[in-house]
C-alpha cells in the first residue's frame, strides 16, 4: 500500500524544507503552444539557468529510466516535475504516460507540474487521478489589454491568435484551468514575470484575482532579459523593485521568496543544485532504445443486444470488452461507459476506461472522439454486422475493410461530433 505523500516535502512550496529536499526535472515537453516576448527556447546551452532550456528531451519511459538514476545518485529527490522545455500541455501525451510511470514506480514522490494553462483544464481530472498534487500556472496579468503586449501568439489546436483576441483566449482557459485544480484539491502556485513597464502595474490585481479564485502561493519572478526575443532590451527589475512587488501582493497570497528559476532539466536541492553533474546522465538516458511495446488483449464493443455492432460511440451506456479465446472470442465483462456531457473530458474518460483495449468497434463517432482514443493508443473502427466479424478483423488483420459499409447515422443535432454530450 502507497504511503500518504507528506505534501511538506515539496521545496518549491515550502521554503522551510529546501534544503533537506530536492527536485528533479524529467524534460519530456518539447512543444509550446504561446509565443512568450521573452522567451528564447535554447536547447543544449549548458551556461545558461532559466526555464525553457534543456540539455536534451526524454522519452516517458527514458524519463522513467532517468528518474531510477536521479535517486541512486541523490535519494534526497522528492518531486518529480515537468517543466517544458515547451508546456506539458502542448505535449499531453507525453506529460500524463510520465506522470503514470513515475507514480507507479515511485509511489512517494510528489508530483508536480508547470504550465501556461492554455490546453490544462480537459486533463485535470486525469491529473487528480494519476496524484498530481501541486501545479503551477504562470499567469502574467489577467487584463487581456495588459497581457496583449506579452504573447506575440497564441494557438488552438491549429488556429493562432494575436493581440487582444489571443490575450483574452489564454486568460479564459487559465481562468477555468484554475478553478477546475482548486475543485480537484489540486495545490496552485501562481508565477508572474514581473516585465518593467508591461505588467509591474498589474501584478497586485493579479494577486487579488488569484486569491479569489483559491491559489495557494505566488510566486513573482523578475524577468530575465533573453536575447533574440522581444523583450530583451528591457532592463530586468531590481531586487528593491522586486522585494517591494512581493510585500505588497502578500497582502493577497503568500510569496515565494526562494525561487531559482530553474531549467527545465534541473535536478538536486535548490541550494545544492546537481544539473550539471548529471547532464551525462541525461544525454545517455536520452539515447536508450524505446522499449517494445506491448499489445493491449482486448478490444471494445459499442453495442444494444451483445450480437451487433450497433451503437454510435456517444450514446453507449456501456462497453462490452471483449478478447481472443483460442480459434474464437469470449467476453470478458461489461464497463459502464461515462454520463454524456463534458466535452472533450467524456473522450478522455473512455480513454482511461479502455485503456487495456487495443481497438474499439462502434457504428461512428465524431472526429474528436477519434483524435482523443487514437492517441491513447486506441483504434476507433466504424463498421456495421455482427461483433464476431469485427473481432476476427481486428485481431487477424483482414477483412475490416468489407464490414466498413453503410453506417447508421445518428439523428443527434451536431452533439456527438465530438461535444461530450451523446447522441438524442
Amino acid at each position: 500500500m502507497t504511503a500518504p505523500i507528506d505534501f511538506n516535502r515539496h521545496p518549491c512550496f515550502n521554503a522551510k524544507v529546501k534544503g533537506q529536499y530536492g527536485r528533479v526535472h524529467l524534460p519530456v515537453a518539447p512543444r509550446c503552444n504561446i509565443q512568450c516576448n521573452y522567451c528564447n527556447r535554447k536547447y543544449d546551452c549548458v551556461n545558461e539557468s532559466r526555464p525553457g532550456v534543456t540539455s536534451t528531451v526524454l522519452t516517458p519511459d527514458q524519463a522513467l529510466h532517468y528518474m531510477g538514476k536521479v535517486l541512486e545518485k541523490e535519494p534526497r529527490i522528492s518531486v518529480a516535475g515537468i517543466a517544458g522545455p515547451g508546456d506539458p500541455f502542448a505535449n499531453a501525451g507525453e506529460t500524463l504516460e510520465t506522470m503514470r510511470l513515475i507514480r507507479k514506480n515511485f509511489p512517494d514522490t510528489i508530483l508536480c507540474l508547470a504550465s501556461n494553462g492554455m490546453n490544462l483544464a480537459p486533463h485535470v481530472p486525469e491529473l487528480a487521478e494519476i496524484g498530481v498534487s501541486h501545479v503551477t500556472v504562470t499567469v502574467n496579468g489577467v487584463d487581456p489589454e495588459v497581457t496583449a503586449g506579452i504573447y506575440s501568439w497564441v494557438r488552438d489546436g491549429k488556429i493562432v491568435y494575436r493581440g487582444i483576441q489571443g490575450a483574452e483566449l489564454l486568460l479564459a482557459r487559465q481562468l477555468a484551468a484554475i478553478r477546475a485544480l482548486k475543485e480537484h484539491g489540486i495545490l496552485v502556485k501562481i508565477n508572474t514575470i514581473v516585465i518593467p513597464g508591461i505588467n509591474d502595474h498589474h501584478v497586485m490585481e493579479v494577486a487579488r484575482t488569484m486569491r479569489e479564485l483559491g491559489a495557494d502561493l505566488l510566486n513573482c519572478m523578475a524577468m530575465f532579459p533573453n536575447a533574440d526575443t522581444v523583450f530583451e532590451n528591457i532592463t530586468e527589475p531590481s531586487r528593491r523593485v522586486m522585494a517591494d512587488i512581493r510585500n505588497r501582493a502578500e497582502a493577497y497570497l503568500p510569496q515565494m521568496r526562494h525561487c531559482t528559476r530553474c531549467r527545465a532539466d534541473a535536478v538536486g536541492l535548490l541550494d545544492e543544485d546537481r544539473t550539471d553533474e548529471m547532464r551525462g546522465c541525461l544525454s545517455a538516458c536520452a539515447s536508450l532504445p524505446s522499449p517494445a511495446e506491448e499489445v493491449p488483449p482486448f478490444v471494445a464493443v459499442a453495442t444494444l443486444e451483445g450480437v451487433l455492432v450497433n451503437q454510435h460511440l456517444g450514446e453507449a451506456t456501456r462497453f462490452q470488452v471483449w478478447r481472443q479465446d483460442g480459434d474464437g472470442y469470449s467476453l470478458v465483462e461489461e464497463r459502464p461507459a461515462p454520463p454524456p456531457g463534458g466535452g472533450a473530458n467524456r473522450w478522455h474518460s473512455i480513454a482511461r476506461i479502455l485503456a487495456d483495449c487495443r481497438a474499439i468497434l462502434v457504428c461512428d463517432l465524431g472526429e474528436s472522439p477519434r483524435a482523443i482514443l487514437k492517441k491513447k493508443g486506441i483504434r476507433p473502427i466504424t463498421m456495421s454486422g455482427f461483433i464476431e466479424q469485427g473481432l476476427r478483423a481486428v485481431y487477424t488483420g483482414r477483412g475490416l475493410t468489407a464490414l466498413q459499409g453503410r453506417m447508421r447515422k445518428c439523428t443527434a443535432k451536431g452533439a456527438c461530433a465530438g461535444g461530450g454530450g451523446g447522441c438524442g
